[in-house]
């Protein structure tokens, strides 16, 4: 009953309240953001959701599209501008994220949605982990993050497709304020974004 109508509601209800709530600093982030980059302060990419159905995930642009002589994109350290690190550690980032809720793409708790590339190096049980809507945090994300191994994410999140309810979902949206009050586990040490997942050896 949870999983299936009470959690969509509850949803919708919370992200549209959060997002009004919210609005005078996505406004104001988008408008310094969209003059710090000189253009789309948003990015937008396409994750794999529920029964790895791809759509769009909206956040703020938080690197710059800096490219170096050969025309490539230079590293992500290099590309994340201050204003940029501000709205990560902060986690301003994933306001817009809020409209991926109330279109009944991602939910408020769940796995992260990842990108499309890693589904093939996938296990059958990380798999699980696209049995439910993605969330904007989640009980990896409230237990290290990203300063864990994508193993350890991963099991994380299976954990939680087989245990979710709604106290659960209570104590991550808790851990969740915590560990953003904190800014802790933002970004693996020494890297400025997570190393890309190449897969488990099983």
């Amino acid at each position: 009953m949870y999983k299936n109508f009470i959690k969509p509601f509850l949803d919708i209800v919370t992200a549209a309240f959060a997002f009004l709530l919210l609005l005078p600093v996505f406004i104001m982030t988008m408008l310094v953001l969209a003059i710090v980059n000189k253009g789309n302060p948003f990015f937008v990419q396409r994750r794999p959701g529920k029964g790895e159905r791809i759509f769009s995930i909206y956040k703020f642009r938080t690197m710059s599209n800096a490219k170096d002589a050969e025309g490539k994109l230079l590293p992500d350290a290099v590309r994340l501008t201050p204003i940029g690190k501000l709205v990560r550690a902060t986690s301003i980032d994933e306001i817009p994220q809020l409209l991926n809720v109330i279109l009944g793409q991602m939910s408020i708790v769940g796995p992260r949605p990842l990108l499309p590339q890693y589904l093939p190096l996938y296990t059958e049980k990380q798999r699980r982990r696209h049995e439910v809507k993605p969330g904007i945090t989640g009980w990896a994300q409230v237990n290290g993050r990203n300063a864990i191994s994508w193993e350890k994410k991963f099991e994380m999140d299976v954990f939680y497709v087989e245990r979710i309810n709604f106290a659960l979902d209570m104590k991550i949206l808790v851990l969740t304020f915590l560990k953003v009050v904190a800014r802790k586990d933002i970004n693996t040490e020494g890297t400025a974004t997570t190393e890309p997942f190449k897969g488990t050896q099983e």
